[in-house]
Order: C-alpha cells, then structure tokens, then sequence
C-alpha cells in the first residue's frame, strides 16, 4: 500500500466527525466485520458496515486511499467467490488466508486509516482529555498516532533515494533491494520512536497539570446520530452473539 493510505493530513477541510465519534466507528466496524459469523442478517449489515470508510474517503476526497480500499477489499471479495472454488492445496490455503485477511480486516483498517488521516494530534489528545482517559493510555497512543504516518513518509523517502541509485525490481542489484531499504527503515523507527517522545514531553504531554487545548472539538447532531447507530448496531450484533 501507498504512503497515502496511512499518512496523517494536516488538517481536514471537512471537521465532519468529532474524534470520539470516529473512534467509535473504528471499534464498532472493527469488531462487527470480524466476528461475523457469514449468516442471517448480521452479514447484510456487515455489508453496510464495509461502505463506511469508503463513502468517507470519498467525502473527504481522498481519492487513493478510496482506490486502494476498494480494489484491496472487492478483490479479496471475488477472489473468494470465483478463485477459492478452482484451487487446491497450499495454494488454496494462501489464497484463503490472504483473502480473509483482507475481507475481515481491511475495514477497520480502512476506518483507521481515516482517523489517522482526518484527525490532528491536538485534536485527539483534547478527545482524549474530555473522556477522561489516563495519560499513561493518551500519550503513548498520542506517539502512536504519529508514529505510522511518519514511518510510512520515511519509507517513501528511502524508496525514492533508492530509485536514484538505480536500486530496484528488475535493476542491476534486486537481490540487494530489501537490504538497502529494510535497514534504513529499521534505523530511522528507533529514531523517529524517539523524537515522537522527547516531543510528546516537549508539548508538556506528561505535565501533572491539565493542558489547554486551541483545537475546537465538539458533539455535534452528526455525531449524536452517528453515535447512536454504532451503539445500535453493536447491540445488535451482542443480541445476536447470545
């Protein structure tokens, strides 16, 4: 997958969802999409449920990570309807792992994905605080929420210094390829890990006093709607677990 699908945006232009709502969304996707059972009506509602992040890469117009989405998740869908029937032994056993995988997990991946994209790290350290959430949970997942999106721009930035040395599939030293990107990686994630924190602590993250936030974060109607079809939904879905 691109950069595009995990990097964090700057700002969106939208401010649909407060960050508590989305947060909502991802457990409620998360957890219904995979523990479905692939019957009665709990499936028809997992179909509706796999339209979410879509529809809000869209709004949001970001049209790669809506690409990536659906080409990920509908190829995995026909792949187990029409491919899965025609193959035998271990490649029918990768085939299915990978297309599980990718039906059962790509949504709330995808719901994440738009979390990370959508939201600054101001704003989801003031939803953390109106929930009341400890530091000791808020600040680590503070780092965390910053820590992929610049992994994944370091990770293109040493693939395009590699494209400049020629280092590629198909180019003069492919079998020098993982080498001379895996360990530049290794080595820029210990250090990213570590300025994420020193700048977590730098922005008084881990102060005994309460912080002030600028960022304007609120419950508004979309929200209270929101919250309560995730909260209907995932009482159906335990109504129809017992």
């Amino acid at each position: 997958m691109r950069s595009d699908f995990f990097a964090s945006s700057k700002g969106s232009a939208q401010k649909i969802f407060d960050p508590r709502t989305k947060l909502l969304m991802v457990v409620t996707i998360s957890t219904v999409v995979m523990a479905d059972s692939g019957g009665g009506w709990m499936s028809v509602l997992c179909w509706i449920l796999t339209f979410v992040p879509l529809a809000l890469f869209l709004i949001e117009r970001k049209w790669k990570a809506a690409l990536i989405y659906f080409c990920v998740y509908w190829g995995a869908t026909l792949m187990q309807l029409y491919l899965l029937p025609l193959t035998t032994g271990v490649v029918n056993f990768l085939l299915v792992a990978m297309s599980f995988f990718s039906v059962r997990f790509m949504p709330g991946i995808a719901m994440a994905s738009y979390l990370v994209n959508t939201t600054t790290v101001s704003e989801f350290m003031g939803a953390m605080e109106r929930m009341r959430v400890p530091q000791s949970l808020s600040i680590p997942l503070s780092v965390v929420f910053r820590f992929f999106p610049t992994v994944s721009e370091e990770y293109t930035a040493i693939g395009d210094a590699m494209r400049m040395r020629g280092i590629r599939f198909g180019g003069r030293k492919p079998a020098k390829m993982i080498e001379y990107r895996l360990v530049p990686l290794l080595v820029s994630c210990v250090k990213i890990g570590d300025e994420l924190s020193a700048a977590a602590l730098t922005r008084g993250l881990g102060a005994p006093i309460r912080r002030t936030n600028v960022c304007e974060i609120g419950i508004k109607p979309q929200d209270v709607f929101t919250m309560a079809v995730c909260a209907a939904m995932i009482l159906l879905f335990i109504f129809e677990k017992i």
